[in-house]
């Protein structure tokens, strides 16, 4: 568990930076309560700095972005890129204009779920900004949709898009002893029922709606591409577990 006597500075999400409620409903759960979650987390997990460069893969309609609007200073900068072209909008026609340090972009990625005429394959995209560009990358329930061999090639995007010395914080659905025993206990809030080497699958029709990893697995494709992964590894509750921090797993990890 995090610190109780917390040190993030309290933010007001002003009322013109919430989307509108059918754009809400389609990210799920409570835009305010996880944005102000996570932006607890990227302070007190990942030291996230004012005066820094960060990048949000899989922004979606900027549940992120509309906290760190009240915390990033004008030296620090913000780009996020999402495959809902109707997210994306929202964020450049709102969010932008008013923050010219905030920047959103559309990736054309296939998805079966989420954008299923979508023309880039996630195992061969190239994140579209330069290499040693940004101070922190994150990640919200982004892997807990994407299958192995998309993982492999963001987590060496995230690499080289992060400085020297630079730091991501990643969300997860790990599978350890523990969650394992909480699956096969009947506790997890989902069934991966579908078991594949190395990862397991919610739905085996639509495989990308959730996709589980084994932990080391996980930690294993991160070391190879030349991120350390920091502990603790922050476990959530998505299994059934009781002591957790989030819902999903949270790792934090840095570039060598």
């Amino acid at each position: 568990m995090l610190n109780s006597q917390s040190s993030v500075p309290k933010i007001i999400i002003p009322d013109e930076l919430l989307p509108p409620k059918e754009l809400r409903l389609s990210v799920g759960g409570s835009f305010k309560a996880i944005g102000t979650e996570f932006f607890r987390y990227f302070i007190e997990i990942a030291g996230l700095q004012p005066d820094e460069a960060v990048l949000d893969v899989g922004c979606g309609v900027g549940r992120m972005a509309v906290p760190l609007t009240q915390y990033l200073s004008d030296r620090g900068r913000y780009e996020g890129f999402d495959i809902v072209e109707s997210a994306i909008t929202w964020c450049q026609s709102v969010i932008s204009p008013r923050y010219p340090n905030f920047q959103f972009q559309r990736a054309d990625l296939y998805n079966q779920y989420y954008n299923p005429t979508g023309q880039a394959q996630a195992n061969t995209y190239r994140f579209p900004y330069s290499d040693n560009h940004f101070d922190f990358v994150f990640l919200t329930s982004v892997f807990t949709h994407i299958l192995p061999d998309g993982i492999e090639n963001y987590l060496r995007e995230i690499s080289r898009v992060l400085k020297p010395g630079g730091r991501a914080l990643i969300t997860a659905f790990l599978l350890n002893k523990d969650s394992l025993y909480c699956l096969e206990s009947g506790l997890s809030a989902l069934e991966f029922t579908e078991i594949f080497e190395n990862y397991r699958l919610a739905d085996k029709i639509f495989p990308e709606s959730a996709v589980a990893y084994e932990e080391q697995f996980f930690i294993t494709l991160a070391e190879q591409v030349g991120l350390r992964v920091n502990s603790p590894i922050y476990y959530g509750c998505w299994c059934g577990r009781e002591d957790f921090l989030s819902f999903q797993d949270i790792l934090l990890m840095g570039k060598s």
